[in-house]
């Protein structure tokens, strides 16, 4: 693919959804022409940094979800070292693939913020995956958003406010939105709870990716 900005993007021409002081919905930013190219992007990714298991703290119970990363950074979860970012993969040792060139033009047209982000987890959801509330707090510098893109089966996706009791709302995510966390926003308590099942031929086997990019480290000067 030789061209990105004005032809698979949209945010110069459409304006966000505002869910909540902070929360921004792009629906269909990157349409139906160039997902499959950020999903090749992404197979050949896990490829060389394989899908692991991240394990919950303490318990050590396994996610519900598969998980790799691409980046200068990755995040990880077992029991003995708690969620944190490594620049290796918990068992190759080897580094984290790049950050897909579209993925990174999104975060460029949808983030407002100036520098890259270090890190893109990508977690693959299958009909029975889930994912809990929780937060986005493992990072230094809150100041960068948090900017979340979908591809494959639809999902359930909820949010509430900064308190885990706060009152949820819920929205259905579809393949090729874009969802921004920042502001106000940042820290709010989120999660998936329900993936609709062959709403979209776009993964080969099913299922639903999520990337999410984050910037960890504060920039030099901040």
């Amino acid at each position: 693919m030789q061209e990105t900005s004005g032809r698979f993007l949209h945010a110069a021409s459409r304006p966000p959804i505002w869910l909540a002081p902070g929360l921004g919905l792009f629906r269909n930013e990157l349409d139906r022409q160039a997902q499959p190219s950020l999903v090749s992007e992404i197979l050949d990714a896990a490829r060389a940094a394989p899908w692991f298991i991240p394990r919950m703290p303490r318990t050590g119970r396994p996610f519900s979800v598969r998980m790799t990363n691409c980046g200068s950074l990755g995040w990880v979860s077992d029991r003995e070292g708690g969620y944190r970012y490594q620049p290796t993969h918990p068992a190759t040792g080897q580094a984290w693939a790049p950050i897909p060139r579209l993925a990174l033009e999104i975060w460029r047209s949808c983030s407002a913020y100036a520098h890259p982000p270090e890190a893109c987890l990508v977690n693959f959801y299958d009909s029975r995956a889930r994912m809990g509330l929780h937060q986005d707090r493992d990072e230094e510098d809150m100041a960068a958003p948090v900017v979340s893109i979908s591809l494959g089966d639809s999902c359930r996706f909820r949010y509430g406010g900064l308190r885990r009791s706060d009152p949820v709302k819920n929205i259905d995510l579809y393949s090729g939105d874009v969802l921004v966390l920042g502001g106000a926003a940042r820290l709010v308590f989120h999660g998936v709870d329900k993936i609709y099942r062959g709403t979209s031929d776009l993964l080969p086997e099913s299922g639903r990716i999520n990337l999410t990019l984050r910037r960890v480290t504060r920039p030099t000067g901040k």
